[in-house]
């Protein structure tokens, strides 16, 4: 079985499996390929669009979760770290740093002109270095992806302050990327189709804080600790809140999904990031109560409590490795 997978650097990696292979060693062998040891953040897509991913299962055979003879996927970031100082390994953020430049051109990502700006200088010094006039010249930035419909406005802000930086390092300029992309309101939010139960279009998003409800602004947010119950019926996905202070009983809120595929896909999404990245917080009690309905699915993966006990294991020098640039004409 021959498998195509574009990576986060736009190349791509081929590799032959045995027809039976399971999800998760097709993953091991692109994590592999790449020299990644923090694993658990990433996962690999069969299907992308801006409101709808399908993730290829790691306990499940590839065959049986793909149609079609060719067999093509994405390797991204499944679970955004809340606190992506908490990696262990340069490479692992850098890693994290493509994703969102991704998500940026993508326009999953949105962001103000200071904010491009910004992100873009610590782009430009990631993978150009300090500003040397001598080796860069002028435009030198032209030929990065640093926003959809790239200005040349913005251009001359990110070229304005990246010469102003001394002394950082590429990993330094990736960590300041990162600590600056994770207070965006979109930051690792996974979108989802839906209507309210009065049949209003809405977007509802999953990620490492809860769950949240958009029409054109958030209108809503269910942090992860007060959801007691995810389940879905059909179309129809639920969830059960706990009473505040104010309140004597629980509720139970209703969304309405395309369908039945489209309402397990956001539970499954669900349930995968309040286990990874909640379970230390919630306890397993309140994990247990999310898996109903008599569903087989279970989340298969280490939560992020025990991949950061992991990751301090890791015992080997700092990995060596190329920051491509991110070539406007390489975008997707």
């Amino acid at each position: 079985m021959q498998c195509k997978v574009t990576l986060l650097d736009n190349t791509l990696f081929e590799c032959e499996l045995d027809k039976h292979a399971k999800g998760q060693e097709l993953l091991t062998k692109v994590c592999d390929h790449v020299n990644l040891l923090e694993k658990d953040y990433f996962g690999l897509t069969h299907s992308e669009t801006l409101t709808n991913k399908s993730w290829l299962e790691a306990t499940k055979e590839i065959r049986k979760q793909v149609s079609g003879a060719v067999y093509e996927f994405t390797f991204c970031i499944k679970f955004y770290p809340p606190d992506p100082a908490q990696l262990t390994e340069d490479l692992t953020r850098y890693f994290l740093c493509l994703q969102l430049r991704r998500d940026i051109m993508r326009g999953v990502l949105p962001c103000s002109f200071v904010t491009l700006s910004l992100l873009g200088s610590y782009t430009a010094q990631s993978e150009l270095g300090e500003y040397d006039p001598e080796l860069h010249g002028t435009d030198y930035v032209k030929d990065l992806s640093l926003a959809p419909g790239q200005s040349r406005e913005l251009e001359e802000k990110v070229m304005e302050l990246h010469r102003t930086y001394r002394s950082m390092s590429p990993a330094q300029a990736d960590m300041l990327f990162l600590e600056n992309a994770k207070k965006l309101a979109m930051y690792g939010v996974d979108l989802h189709k839906a209507k309210d139960l009065d049949g209003i279009d809405i977007t509802l998003g999953v990620c490492s804080s809860g769950l949240m409800v958009y029409k054109e602004l958030r209108i809503n947010r269910f942090p992860w600790p007060k959801v007691l119950k995810i389940s879905y019926k059909r179309s129809s996905f639920f969830i059960k809140i706990r009473a505040s202070e104010q309140e004597q009983y629980e509720s139970t809120i209703g969304f309405k999904l395309p369908h039945y595929k489209a309402s397990k896909k956001l539970w499954k999404v669900c349930v995968e990031h309040h286990t990874f990245l909640q379970s230390a917080v919630c306890g397993t009690s309140i994990i247990t109560s999310l898996l109903v309905l008599g569903s087989k699915f279970r989340y298969s993966g280490r939560t992020q409590a025990q991949t950061r006990q992991a990751s301090s294991m890791i015992d080997r020098p700092a990995p060596r490795f190329t920051r491509s640039a991110s070539k406007r004409l390489s975008r997707t």
